[in-house]
């Protein structure tokens, strides 16, 4: 994809728009005993009194593997073994709380054992030094970060690194419906050493579908998802994540994630207790600045 940057165009970070709770996050799985399901405190406060608050949500950094936007799918597996992942996402203006039609969505991920497609030699996952999760998660750190962060800075940042090989599995693009709406059909991710659980993502906007993908445009968001760290420690007691013996970096020893909730990309995710083998469904809305420029790579 080809951009056309433009010079940023900042707005008050802390505006608030209220907007309501249904039209902002799209309903989980069916809801009901054994079903696990996690949330921001702020999600969950603004839930109860029917309404919902937005404000722009974290810029973050690319990190070292994007590739461009030339898939264009809803289901990225490729046939990749781990726990299916929905992920329903909402692009909406965060002046306006408008949503954002026909804008670029791109996500992008490691699969079950720390592995990013195109990078395969580079990537930091897979069997290594450590131990699997375990325990109990805490709403403090302990500790300092485990591990070290993959090329390219802290916490995947930095430098763009160039692809090593022709996979592109967990990979895709899709148009936001007149809603704003984007699902994909995807996998849970594993970890790697340096960073906490995580999904890539950018909005494009101004551009057009090509027949070599999304043309044109600017990124308007750079950003990343999270997952907390219950749902985490689940998902190793499934195959193949219970194989990985890399050392974890825990949500609250993330350098990237900033602690802010649903603003920072924490995740709300659903899924049956006990039986999250069989699916997750995650969402999250997105509040962009639709006249920015954030290409993430000067963070």
């Amino acid at each position: 994809m080809t951009e056309n940057q433009g010079p940023a165009h900042k707005k008050d970070l802390t505006r608030r728009r209220v907007i309501l709770a249904g039209g902002a996050v799209v309903a989980a799985a069916t809801v009901g005993a054994g079903v696990a399901a996690t949330a921001s405190a702020d999600e969950e406060s603004s839930a109860a009194a029917g309404e919902a608050c937005y404000r722009l949500t974290s810029e973050t950094t690319e990190g070292p593997y994007y590739i461009d936007a030339d898939r264009i799918r809803k289901d990225i597996t490729e046939d990749k073994e781990g726990i299916p992942l929905t992920l329903r996402l909402k692009v909406i203006d965060s002046d306006t709380c408008k949503p954002l039609k026909r804008a670029a969505v791109d996500i992008w991920h490691c699969d079950a054992l720390g592995i990013y497609s195109g990078y395969e030699s580079m990537s930091q996952g897979g069997p290594g030094g450590g131990t699997p999760p375990s325990g109990t998660p805490t709403d403090a750190p302990t500790g300092t970060p485990t591990g070290t962060p993959p090329s390219g800075g802290p916490g995947g940042g930095g430098g763009h690194s160039e692809p090593t090989d022709e996979e592109r599995y967990l990979r895709g693009t899709q148009l936001t419906d007149q809603h704003g709406y984007v699902e994909f059909t995807t996998l849970f991710p594993g970890w790697y050493q340096g960073r906490a659980v995580h999904i890539h993502t950018k909005v494009h906007v101004g551009g057009k579908m090509t027949d070599a993908g999304y043309e044109g445009g600017h990124t308007c968001h750079t950003g990343q998802f999270f997952f907390a760290e219950s749902a985490v420690l689940d998902s190793a007691e499934e195959e193949p994540y219970s194989t990985s013996t890399t050392t974890r970096t825990t949500l609250t020893e993330d350098t990237v994630y900033d602690r802010s909730g649903v603003t920072g990309g924490l995740l709300k995710l659903s899924y049956r207790k006990g039986k999250m083998a069989r699916g997750v469904v995650g969402s999250i809305t997105m509040g962009v600045d639709p006249d920015g420029t954030h290409d993430g790579t000067g963070l």
